[in-house]
């Protein structure tokens, strides 16, 4: 049940303060240790079903979709873990290059196999599905090769680092009948999804704006940007709420720990129907920083995914009327904005690891041949808004089309 905060409504003046690869295809050998992990196309028309994995429909299923993971870095245990706990899947193969890390899954997972050569695992016939947890730079060769010997993939976000090879890799999975979805965990957070729902039932209004800051100390990247390292969560979601991409982005940058490396962005991305969205990314800030701010005509709301027991509050707060004083404002009395203060609600939101959400999602995917919520083409609008957002931060902060 949703908590209310009560407040009175009262008439106020205007104006008052209140981020070579490796896995060049068949030839290739081996795979990079991973590094680090911090923090309108349409869909194929088929998707092709897995025999196995069809029959995890019946109510007596025992088939296993069986997984490959490729990345046994910071996040690809956690992605190891999550298959590895389902019931309808079973995690047969781990790929890293770093054998002290193949050591601790052996430890760990006594049960699954290991190895160092990612062609291991796409050679195996009995691999249904192949999850990429890489460097981006090796994104594009691995889901490419899985998808070309019939795996499907789910690859962790961005989906590349170039969005001509995000476009080969969605017509490559609808040629092939494959799932392909990308890891942009955050949009199978309980508390975004509740935004969502708000959103779709008219709750809020129409949205304003959108402002969101995501900051730490650390991890810092010497592979990719705060933009492309930490922004793909921010665009991931206001793309998910507003259902539908960004038209421009603009954005500074500024580089001190490693040259030509920003380690704080600065960006305003321009949406349809006049929605602007403010990014402040950082990873050489004193604080952790998740929060969002969404303003509507109706109502405004706010997400905080490090308040775990109270992530959304939503105001009852608007503009109702503006009047001035025609032709011109000659004083301060003749200009006056009506605000209504009303409740401040908090939903009650059940917890929940998103990660375990993404992990289901896809297995159902596979197994009912639906189309994944974070599919290839929604983080191929993630990789363009951030190629503009990277363009204008190389052009001074000029705006640039998406």
């Amino acid at each position: 049940m949703a908590r209310r905060l009560r407040a009175r409504a009262v008439p106020v003046p205007a104006g008052d303060p209140a981020r070579l690869p490796h896995g060049r295809g068949p030839g290739h050998q081996g795979l990079p240790a991973s590094p680090p992990r911090p923090d309108q196309d349409e869909a194929p028309d088929r998707l092709v079903v897995d025999p196995a994995a069809a029959r995890l429909r019946g109510p007596a299923a025992q088939a296993m979709i069986r997984i490959a993971v490729i990345g046994a870095g910071q996040w690809g245990p956690n992605l190891i873990r999550n298959f590895h706990n389902r019931r309808t899947s079973e995690v047969a193969w781990v790929v890293d290059r770093d054998a002290g890390r193949l050591a601790q899954v052996r430890e760990r997972f006594p049960d699954i196999r290991v190895d160092t050569d990612a062609e291991t695992v796409m050679a195996d016939g009995r691999i249904d599905a192949v999850v990429i947890a890489t460097p981006t730079s090796t994104h594009h060769a691995l889901a490419k090769r899985a998808l070309g010997v019939g795996k499907h993939v789910l690859v962790e976000k961005p989906i590349t680092a170039d969005s001509a090879e995000a476009e080969e890799l969605c017509s490559l999975a609808a040629q092939a009948g494959r799932i392909l979805m990308v890891g942009h965990v955050f949009v199978y957070n309980p508390g975004v999804q509740h935004v969502k729902q708000l959103l779709a039932a008219g709750e809020l209004g129409r949205v304003y704006y959108v402002s969101m800051v995501r900051t730490n100390l650390g991890p810092i990247r010497v592979d990719v940007n705060a933009a492309w390292d930490l922004a793909s969560h921010d665009v991931s979601i206001a793309n998910h709420w507003l259902g539908t991409a960004p038209l421009t982005a603009s954005a500074v940058g500024g580089s001190w720990i490693n040259a030509g490396i920003e380690d704080a962005v600065f960006a305003t991305l321009r949406y349809p129907n006049d929605v602007l969205v403010n990014l402040h990314i950082s990873w050489l800030s004193p604080r952790k920083t998740r929060e969002i701010t969404l303003v509507g005509d109706r109502r405004m709301l706010t997400f905080d995914d490090m308040n775990l027991s109270e992530p959304v509050r939503v105001y009852d707060k608007r503009v109702t009327e503006v009047r001035t004083s025609a032709p011109y404002i000659d004083s301060f009395a003749s200009f006056r904005a009506s605000l209504r203060e009303g409740d401040i609600t908090i939903p009650k939101i059940a917890l929940g690891e998103p990660l375990k959400a993404e992990c289901d999602h896809f297995l159902e995917c596979i197994a009912g041949g639906k189309r994944p919520l974070t599919a290839g083409p929604e983080a191929l609008t993630v990789v363009r808004a951030l190629e503009a957002i990277q363009r204008s931060i190389r052009g001074a902060g000029h705006e640039e089309p998406v």
